[in-house]
This record gives C-alpha cells, sequence and structure tokens, in this order.
C-alpha cells in the first residue's frame, strides 16, 4: 500500500522537503521552517529567498540520491509530533476508561499521568520509525525537482515529476 503512486510520490516528496529544510536550517538557523508535502511536490514555510531554496532543494535532491537518507528523517515532523500526542493520550485513557465516578478519576490521575510519560517515553523511538518505514522514502527513484515558485512572502511552491 505504500508504494501506490500518489502515496509513494507523497513520501518522496516528503523526504526531499525534509532533507531541504535540514539543509536550509543550517544555512538559516534562527528562521522557523515547516512544510507541507503532496504528490505533486511540497510546500516551504519560511521567511526564505527563492535562489537559497533552489539551492537546498537540489543539494537535497542530490544528498538523498547519493545515499544520505537520514535527511529525510527530521525532528519537527509532524508525524513525531502525533505519535507523541496519540500514544500520551491513549496511554493517559487507560486507566481512567470505564471509570463512572468523577472521584475516582480524580484518584485515578497520578496513574493517568504516569500512563502518559509511558506513552511519551514509547513516542520517542518510534515517530522516526516511522517517519523511515512510511511517511517518508528517501530513495527518490526517478523523482524530478520542475520548478519552484514563489507564492508570497513566506511560501515556496517546488514542484517535482
Amino acid at each position: 500500500m505504500l508504494n501506490l503512486p500518489l502515496i509513494l510520490e507523497t513520501r518522496r516528496n516528503h523526504a526531499l522537503e525534509h532533507a531541504s529544510i535540514h539543509l536550509l536550517s543550517h544555512k538559516h538557523p534562527t528562521q522557523r521552517m515547516a512544510g507541507h508535502s503532496n504528490p505533486t511536490g511540497f510546500y516551504l514555510l519560511g521567511n526564505l529567498n527563492t535562489q537559497d531554496v533552489w539551492e537546498c532543494v537540489t543539494e537535497a535532491h542530490t544528498r538523498l540520491n547519493s545515499g544520505e537518507h537520514d535527511l529525510a528523517i527530521h525532528p519537527g515532523c509532524g508525524t513525531n509530533l502525533a505519535t507523541t500526542a496519540l500514544l500520551s493520550a491513549g496511554f493517559a485513557w487507560l486507566p481512567l476508561r470505564g471509570t463512572k465516578s468523577t472521584l475516582w478519576r480524580f484518584l485515578l490521575i497520578p496513574f493517568a499521568l504516569m500512563f502518559a510519560f509511558i506513552g511519551f517515553s514509547m513516542s520517542r523511538p518510534l515517530g522516526p520509525w516511522l517517519q523511515k518505514h512510511v511517511t517518508t522514502e528517501a530513495r527518490l527513484g526517478n523523482l524530478q525537482i520542475v520548478d519552484i515558485i514563489y507564492v508570497r512572502k513566506g511560501v515556496h511552491r517546488v514542484i517535482t515529476k
């Protein structure tokens, strides 16, 4: 399923997006950046000039194709955030489920917090693992950069095929 056409293209663009943000972050260490991938490319959000975006996206493409697959994993990825939120909340809910009494729920809060911490701890290695094996594909195959368009202040569109 992960290799179905639209999904695979999105995963490859997601990897290129992460690698590009890694390189742009080295160039602009104080600049906040984000991205959003889809099957036809990705958006880069941040106050960046188009020339820097071109340079970093093409370098990221080259480096991923030459085997630097770790560039596809980014600590600020939404995959990490979602994994942390879901596991922490899910584990916190476990001791509270089925409890109808408000008093019992109140008394179980320390256990819920302990379970939330366990979920949080489990999410730390799971998020990057999910990025590596599910939400990104660092082997870009025949993915090509078609164009990089300045959309408006703080937004660039990277188009791939």
